[in-house]
């Protein structure tokens, strides 16, 4: 049983955001922004409807918006005039993964290899564990996230390798500074560092393992994905990086280290306050006020009464019914509750909780971040419109507080790249084909009901697909 049972939804932006400086654009704007003229058309207050499985993000404290709150957002309209946006042609159309490189074993090259990908709070002694997603999990929600775009494994196998240069003989009692990342016939050097935060032994460097997918990108691919198993850093400054794309070179690498489940609780990751949970009342105003309390030293700070915000939504959780007896009628069934997010958040209460399949959980926070790098490959810039799978995050509670979903002005970008294929479903409420993939995405997360995210994410789902039958007859 959580401890939290998120009685209060929070489903706009916090209080944290006007202190930051961040202004989320106005119903009306974000209406403008999901049509390729940029100007919104009828009612807005039809489109108000369509929102209300589309929360605002919540900018709390040390959040991405929180640091940079201009970050200025895009539209349909802007995205259809980025000139460096690639377009899907018959020719150049299919998302390649690549599954995590193997390491040849038996050898002292593959033991070191092998344990730069084990973190050394599970080292010594070894605490037990689960096994990182596989690459065909992650294929098979991409095939139903991006539907109808075809989604392929690379036939060429990736191999870490030993990698030689000049004559002088590597010391067997150093780490290698480098190692080769073989994908078909070429090899490329990847760079290697002691990781600065001591979470796990080694990183390899992600800018070499970008030019490693630029290299093996086909001349049918529309965009490449190389997944990996060892943890990540982009430049001197990084503790580490868990992924980016190379939109304009249609690559992305994405690494699973950091969402390994038993990191949770030396990082402090509030696993009751991940998506949807992230959405709840009492936890947007914890940090809010903490955040203020840091900042005011000695001073205390208030808190936002519930009642003032019309974007905060009880959750009515019902209570256990009384049994019947012979004076007694039979008790009603509790009311459904009539808010969608709150009948979201309760498919994923639903749930046996948090720490039951860590393999199930490890493989939601990966493949929600492969679906946001392929997003750059699309020149989907960073969201700020809505919560978002899009958004970008500055951290790993962030992160995991983020949405699996593209928000409405990101499903108009989406659904405009389909045309290309010959696809239908531009703009608001979609088409057919969006339909198509709310239904592909249900029957994963049914494969996976028993963690929450997905759980959740499937109530969402059905609730979305409700909205657009009702707007659309």
């Amino acid at each position: 049983m959580p401890s939290c049972q998120h009685e209060t939804l929070h489903l706009d932006v916090s209080p944290h955001a006007a202190e930051v400086g961040f202004s989320r654009p106005s119903l009306a704007k974000r209406k403008a922004a999901t049509t390729a003229s940029g100007r919104a058309s009828g009612k807005t207050s039809d489109h108000l409807q369509l929102e209300s499985l589309f929360p605002g993000p919540l900018v709390l404290p040390d959040d991405c918006l929180a640091i940079d709150p201009k970050e200025p957002p895009q539209s349909l309209r802007s995205w259809t005039m980025e000139k460096l946006r690639n377009p899907f042609t018959q020719e150049r159309k299919t998302i390649y993964v690549v599954p995590t490189p193997d390491i040849p074993s038996g050898t002292a090259f593959s033991r070191t290899l092998n344990g730069w990908t084990l973190p050394f709070v599970l080292q010594a002694p070894l605490k037990g564990g689960c096994d990182a997603p596989k690459a065909k999990y992650i294929r098979n929600y991409l095939e139903a996230f991006y539907h109808p775009i075809p989604v392929r494994t690379l036939p060429n196998t990736a191999s870490f390798v030993p990698w030689t240069e000049g004559k002088s003989k590597p010391n067997p009692k150093e780490p290698p500074q480098y190692v080769g990342l073989q994908l078909g016939d070429n090899v490329t050097r990847i760079t290697t560092r002691p990781c600065p935060d001591e979470t796990y032994p080694r990183q390899l460097n992600l800018n070499d393992m970008l030019d490693a997918a630029i290299e093996a990108l086909p001349s049918d691919a529309y965009a490449l994905v190389l997944l990996t198993d060892h943890d990540l850093y982009e430049d001197d400054d990084d503790d580490f990086c868990c992924g980016r794309a190379y939109g304009n070179s249609r690559v992305a690498v994405v690494s699973s280290a950091r969402y390994h489940p038993l990191l949770d609780e030396p990082t402090e990751i509030d696993r009751e306050h991940t998506w949807p949970f992230s959405h709840c009342d009492a936890y947007v105003q914890r940090l809010c006020r903490d955040a203020e309390e840091d900042h005011e030293p000695g001073g205390s700070a208030s808190t936002t009464s519930s009642s003032s915000n019309p974007k905060r939504r009880k959750l009515t959780t019902p209570a256990p019914a009384p049994q019947p007896s012979a004076s007694q009628p039979s008790p009603q069934p509790p009311q459904e509750p009539q808010d969608p997010m709150t009948r979201v958040v309760q498919a994923g209460l639903g749930t046996p909780g948090p720490n039951h399949n860590p393999a199930g959980m490890w493989l939601a926070r990966v493949v929600r971040t492969v679906a946001h790098e392929l997003g750059h490959c699309l020149c989907l810039d960073h969201c700020s419109y809505y919560a978002c799978v899009m958004q970008g995050t500055a951290g790993m509670a962030e992160d995991l507080r983020q949405p699996p979903y593209l928000c409405l002005v990101c499903e108009a970008k989406l659904a405009r790249a389909m045309k290309d294929l010959g696809s239908d479903g531009e703009g608001e409420g979609g088409g057919e084909v969006l339909l198509e993939r709310y239904e592909k995405l249900m029957s994963y997360c049914t494969l996976w009901k028993s963690v929450g995210m997905f759980a959740a994410y499937k109530s969402w789902l059905e609730e979305r697909i409700t909205v657009l039958k009702k707007a659309s007859s």
